[in-house]
């Protein structure tokens, strides 16, 4: 599995566990924690997506490259 692909599955799985502690501790009342995991969340769902992009940019150059080498 490539390394981005790794990290953003690290980096989602991150985002599922913030998710659910911030909402446990909604039900628990607990506003301020809630806030600071759902903030947490976000992060790791920006950082997933980040490293997606990556990954498949770096999945498109040799794409790319070969295009350039064919002869006109």
């Amino acid at each position: 599995m490539h390394v981005g692909i790794q990290e953003a599955l690290r980096q989602l799985q991150q985002a599922i566990h913030d998710a659910r502690v911030s909402f446990d501790c909604i039900a628990l009342e607990d506003l301020e924690r809630a806030h600071i995991h759902a903030i947490t969340a976000r992060t790791a769902l920006d950082a997933a997506e980040n490293a997606i992009r990556t990954a498949l940019d770096e999945q498109q150059r040799p794409e790319a490259s070969t295009d350039d080498s064919s002869p006109s």
